[in-house]
């Protein structure tokens, strides 16, 4: 009796069962299969949305990370440009500033040298007078002596080496008088010249290089 009792709640719970399963049937209705489906389709198309967002997200992110790295990029190649042209400016600067300083002191090399030989030169011409001075006072039957000859051999050296140097006699005698060239002392009557013509050279004078070292002293037709 007691065993029969206790399976009495079981078949119960069964019978309930069974009888809501008829209950079901019977009425006709199934579960809503096309709702449940529609949901999972929903919550499928809510987390394929999510994580296409965030995929772009990530892509703009990165993007503009990258054009923010280039610009930066772009402004450091600017700067370095711009440093680069400066640079070269200040080289080009100093290499004028130096050919500059090169020419100048070339020139100024050059005009004292030729201060110096000028110099040199002036002091030479007397030396040259002397010379021709002292030849002119030879007798003409004294003129083989060798004294003689060996002064007249040192004259003509003295003219060589200046002649070689770029030094140069004035030519006086017959030219038409020029103040560039010629000092006139006096004046004198010429029947063979015109006026103003050189009649007379009293001291020979010298250019250097095609300037005056010393102006002709002549005497000049009336």
């Amino acid at each position: 009796m007691a065993e029969q009792k206790k399976q009495e709640p079981e078949d119960i719970s069964e019978a309930e069962e069974m009888d809501s399963t008829e209950s079901v049937e019977a009425s006709g209705e199934e579960p809503d299969k096309e709702a449940a489906g529609e949901q999972q389709e929903e919550a499928g198309e809510a987390s394929g949305s999510g994580e296409s967002a965030g995929e772009e997200e990530s892509r703009n992110w990165t993007e503009k990370r990258a054009a923010k790295k280039q610009a930066k990029q772009n402004k450091k190649e600017e700067a370095f440009k711009a440093q680069i042209e400066q640079l070269e400016d200040r080289v080009k600067r100093q290499m004028a500033e130096f050919e500059n300083f090169r020419k100048r002191t070339e020139r100024e090399k050059q005009a004292m040298f030729e201060t110096g030989a000028r110099s040199v030169i002036e002091k030479m011409l007397p030396v040259v007078d002397n010379f021709e001075r002292g030849l002119a006072t030879v007798p003409e039957e004294n003129k083989e002596d060798p004294f003689v000859d060996g002064m007249n051999r040192v004259y003509r050296q003295l003219l060589t080496e200046l002649d070689n140097i770029g030094v140069k006699p004035i030519e006086a005698v017959g030219q038409e008088f020029d103040p560039n060239l010629h000092n006139a002392v006096m004046q004198v009557a010429s029947e063979e010249l015109e006026s103003g013509m050189v009649a007379q050279e009293l001291q020979k004078g010298y250019t250097y290089r095609d300037t005056v070292v010393r102006h002709s002293m002549v005497a000049v037709v009336e």
